[in-house]
Order: structure tokens, then C-alpha cells, then sequence
């Protein structure tokens, strides 16, 4: 008898390619689906210069520019994904070119500080709060 010696396929040249959307989403470029859906048909993905729909079928050495918050990352298809991978599996999927952030840009914190009264002061009165709504503006 003969026995059958398989060898595991290679993910990058096996699967067929996704939908952009799924794709960005699955190399933890949006957190979630829909918000990778969202950024494409808000014209936030672009892929040589050009914006793309969300059901766009991604090339293996597309340059994929996404806008991410405030950010914008370059990233590089090197293979394909239909399902959400930890971060450390994502090398062989993409190459991100994206420049570090700039050490000086300004960090917003992520708590807005609460005015404090003095216990037993009561409400604050008109004059007061408008006081106190201009320095949370």
C-alpha cells in the first residue's frame, strides 16, 4: 500500500482573495468589520491612489493606504486572510510602511477632569456653572 505524503498548503497562494472590508478587518486594521466597511465607503481606503468599495478583491502587492482616526497606514498585501488572526500572526500576511508617529504630536488624555466643589457648597449657581462650562470647553 502507498501511503499519500500531503503537504500544507500555503495559505497566500490557496485561498482566494477576500473583499477588501474583510480583509482590513481580518490583519487588525479596523476593529470590526463593519467599521472596515464604513472607512471604504466613506472613501477612507485607498489602493493606488484611488478609493475602493468595500466588495473590492485586494491583489498580493497592493499598496493599501487606510485611514485609521487620525492616522494614515500603508500596508503592503503579502497574503490574505478570511479570519481574524492574533497580531503576532500577521508577518506573513502584510508589511506595514507606516511611518512612526511624531513623538512631539500632542496626546490627548483619556479622561476629561471633573470640577470639584467643597462639600456643603450646594448647587452652583448661574454665574457659576457658566464658570465652570467654559473650562470644560
Amino acid at each position: 500500500m502507498s501511503q499519500k505524503v500531503s503537504t500544507p498548503p500555503d495559505s497566500a497562494d490557496q485561498s482566494p482573495a477576500p473583499r477588501i472590508d474583510k480583509w482590513l478587518w481580518a490583519v487588525r486594521v479596523y476593529r470590526t468589520r463593519s467599521l472596515a466597511t464604513e472607512a471604504c465607503r466613506a472613501g477612507h481606503v485607498r489602493v493606488g491612489g484611488h478609493t475602493v468599495k468595500p466588495s473590492y478583491t485586494p491583489k498580493l502587492g497592493d499598496m493599501i493606504e487606510a485611514r485609521v482616526g487620525e492616522r494614515e497606514r500603508k500596508i503592503e498585501v503579502t497574503g490574505f486572510l478570511d479570519k481574524r488572526v492574533g497580531a503576532g500572526a500577521l508577518a506573513p500576511f502584510i508589511i506595514d510602511h507606516t511611518p512612526p508617529p511624531d513623538p512631539r504630536e500632542k496626546k490627548l488624555p483619556n479622561f476629561i477632569p471633573v470640577p470639584m466643589r467643597d462639600r456643603g457648597a450646594g448647587r452652583p449657581t448661574k454665574k457659576e456653572r457658566r464658570q465652570l462650562d467654559s473650562l470644560s470647553e
